[in-house]
């Protein structure tokens, strides 16, 4: 007979919403049950009342309810009419969905990479790809390879920490080019001075995906803005582009949130502060605990701006051996997860674009180095110092 595997000393899973959801389950059905009397399934008053609280929360005047995260950034890249023949600057090192969206409307996207620190997109990159490879044609900038028109720029708030909006804001205004933020990962995280995620650029967008530090019970959505026009012309576009109903002017899409979503999100907004102080603590307590474990050289904990205020969507390291450490951390019932293994220049979808390896050697190197631990607010003090306990091991071992 086969031996088996002792089982791990503890189970740390890389998230479990079980936890959560016991705290908020009494206040989430009555939420779920008041709709359903209510029989108002479609843009309600829960709609409404999260637009509201979360424009507010945001420091944005306007808050559109979508369907998704991946929604909100196709809506926002339509509204600004970006489409065929049009150009986008964004990162190379991110969520599928980022680029994928620009690409379905047609246009190209633009990569640059990352600061090694942060993973958050380089303002210098930025502008050596605007000086290096762009023009001015007929009053418009130009990507001299390609033809097409650079109309905005999608900078994205990585893993719970803003870019650094102010060099990038600059870079937009000389550029002419309007500012997309991609905050799926950042709801209530701020720079230095204070600003929150998605209240810099014309257009922010926001994912609730289960995951998210606000997660929904399925997936849902939202974009916010401070221009009024642009706001209206959002959740125009979200109802299909009819206004009044039936009467087209333009063709939009099928963009709603789900009211019985808006209505768990008005639940969990309540809570959401205190989830990602419990998520900064966790952090504080992994550094400290990567501190006293001597794992310089193997383990880099992840850099939190000074008086930037990260929400710790995800808590990422870079590791060496990654993968080994990664099957490692599984048997002692560790789970991890890695965002993201292969960088969007090097997607086979993406082939047309004409990138190689070594194009954006930072983005490869996070593509390669980095690995995502349990961050959850719920984890006991136990299960993190077990993670790094596990982790110490596995270099000791002379891996």
């Amino acid at each position: 007979m086969t031996e088996k595997s002792p089982a791990p000393a503890m189970r740390v899973p890389l998230l479990d919403l079980k936890p959560q959801y016991e705290t908020i389950a009494a206040r989430t059905r009555a939420a779920i049950e008041a709709v359903c009397a209510s029989q108002h399934f479609i843009l309600g008053s829960e709609v409404k009342t999260l637009e509201t609280r979360l424009a507010a929360y945001t420091q944005t005047r306007h808050g559109i309810g979508v369907s998704s995260g991946t929604d909100a950034l196709l809506l926002a890249l339509m509204a600004l009419r970006i489409g065929p023949g049009d150009a986008v600057i964004t990162s190379p090192y991110t969520f599928f969905a980022t680029a994928g969206t620009i690409a379905r409307t047609g246009a190209r996207p633009l990569f640059c990479d990352i600061e090694p620190a942060t993973f958050n997109l380089c303002p210098r990159a930025v502008r050596e790809l605007i000086e290096g490879q762009c023009e001015r044609r007929d009053g418009a900038l130009v990507h001299r390879a390609s033809g097409t028109r650079v109309k905005a720029l999608m900078p994205v708030h990585l893993y719970g920490q803003v870019c650094p909006m102010e060099p990038l804001l600059a870079l937009a205004r000389e550029a002419e080019l309007a500012v997309i933020e991609d905050a799926a990962q950042a709801i209530g995280a701020r720079d230095a001075g204070g600003r929150q995620a998605g209240s810099f650029g014309d257009i922010g967008c926001f994912s609730f995906f289960p995951t998210k530090n606000l997660g929904a019970f399925g997936d849902a959505g939202l974009c916010v803005a401070q221009d009024d026009a642009l706001a209206e012309h959002m959740r125009v576009l979200r109802v299909h582009g009819g206004q009044p109903k039936y009467h087209h002017a333009f063709i939009g899409g099928n963009f709603r949130i789900d009211e019985l979503q808006a209505a768990v999100l008005n639940v969990k907004l309540d809570y959401l502060d205190d989830w990602s102080r419990r998520r900064a603590e966790n952090a504080r307590v992994y550094d400290a605990a990567f501190a006293r474990a001597g794992l310089e050289g193997e383990v880099t904990p992840p850099t939190a701006l000074p008086g930037f205020h990260h929400i710790y969507n995800q808590y990422v390291i870079r590791v060496r051996r990654r993968d080994a450490l990664r099957e490692a951390l599984a048997r002692d019932g560790v789970g991890t997860e890695i965002y993201y293994p292969i960088p969007l220049h090097l997607q086979q979808c993406f082939a047309s674009l004409g990138h190689r390896a070594g194009d954006f050697p930072e983005s490869e190197r996070a593509a390669l180095e980095t690995l995502a631990l349990p961050i959850y607010p719920e984890l006991t003090s136990e299960q993190l110092h077990y993670v790094v306990e596990r982790i110490a091991a596995f270099y000791a071992g002379g891996a």
